[in-house]
């Protein structure tokens, strides 16, 4: 017999969702057949499945040694270590500032993404146990693309994922990006238009019309500053479609720089004697109104180089400082003191 004791980190979900996790190696019809036959139960009583776990629960497991373990699995989460930028941190969340080249999520060719290193970081922090992992693993609720930079959010609890997940999805919190486009762009403007996934290519489709297995994207932007040549873009994105910011304004005529994928061969490559191998689009602000929260990281470096050689750092600057001076708890990343300068 197993007895497990259900922790504030674990408590607020569904008993099944938590045998699940538990027994990952486990068909439902397993734990659901025990759960009948009381070889689980939940505070010494017979369960459904579908009570929701409160702190201090007591579940027992009337398994033996070997069956628990078959259906256990491995419970060694991955992890990796490196040193992240953290722009703010409180027990039920984390929000990274993402250098561009690391994967959000992990991928099949098992490169270390954000994930591992988040659980890494939070095993040496000593917010996360070993025992913990076996049940509750923290993960992302947003995710960049691998050359984007920028911020994104993670639960290091379930009360946290509970909260990520529900605003993201709500789209009560406003995610803001900047970038450097091709060309002059004036006005702000609000676009929509749909997207259609090609997972063989990995390559998106935007058109104005709706069209099969097509989904709707409104992607709203005001330009900061521009030279002529290049234009600085804020960018509000309203949905958060793959490729999304990417694809939208290479349908207006103003691909990003250094995008390979959506953007312009030829004016790339008047950047690439710069060190611009990749699109410049970094993920800036996150406004949360439900709990007045304003987050900024500034760009990295690579972008402020840009920035600064096409005489756009005083229109970066001013967006910036603006952003930054909104409130007194505005939060921003550790690295603004080396922003641009």
């Amino acid at each position: 017999m197993k007895e497990f004791i259900i922790e504030e980190n674990e408590a607020g979900q569904r008993f099944d969702k938590y045998l699940a996790k538990l027994l990952r190696e486990a068909p439902k019809s397993f734990f659901y057949k025990m759960l009948r036959k009381k070889n689980i139960t939940l505070n010494g009583k017979k369960a459904t499945g579908n009570e929701k776990l409160l702190k201090g629960d007591t579940i027992k497991l009337f398994l033996s040694d070997e069956t628990f373990d078959k259906f256990a699995g491995s419970s060694q989460a991955a992890r990796a270590y490196c040193e992240l930028d953290i722009v703010y941190e409180d027990p039920d969340i984390i929000i990274i500032n993402k250098p561009a080249g690391m994967l959000s999520q992990p991928a099949d060719d098992g490169e270390p993404s954000l994930v591992e290193y988040l659980t890494g970081y939070l095993l040496k922090k000593g917010d996360l146990t070993e025992e913990q992992l076996k049940t509750f693993r923290p993960s992302v609720c947003n995710r960049l693309d691998r050359n984007t930079s920028g911020m994104v959010c993670a639960g290091k609890s379930l009360a946290g994922l509970q909260f990520l997940s529900r605003i993201f999805h709500d789209r009560t919190l406003h995610k803001y990006y900047i970038c450097l486009t091709k060309g002059k762009i004036e006005k702000p403007d609000h676009i929509r238009g749909y997207l259609h996934k090609d997972k063989k290519t990995n390559k998106v489709i935007v058109s104005r019309q709706e069209f099969k297995d097509s989904l709707p994207i409104e992607t709203k932007y005001r330009p900061l500053g521009s030279n002529g040549k290049i234009t600085l873009l804020e960018v509000e994105l309203i949905t958060g479609r793959t490729h999304q910011i990417r694809a939208h304004l290479a349908g207006t005529g103003h691909p990003l720089l250094g995008d390979t994928k959506y953007g312009d061969s030829e004016f790339n490559k008047q950047y690439i004697r710069h060190g611009v191998r990749h699109q410049l689009l970094h993920a800036y602000r996150l406004v949360i109104p439900e709990t007045d929260q304003t987050f900024v990281a500034p760009a990295p470096e690579l972008f402020c180089k840009i920035i600064k050689e096409e005489n756009l750092e005083e229109a970066y600057h001013e967006n910036l400082e603006r952003n930054m001076g909104l409130r007194k708890n505005d939060h921003h990343s550790s690295s603004d003191r080396n922003a641009c300068e």
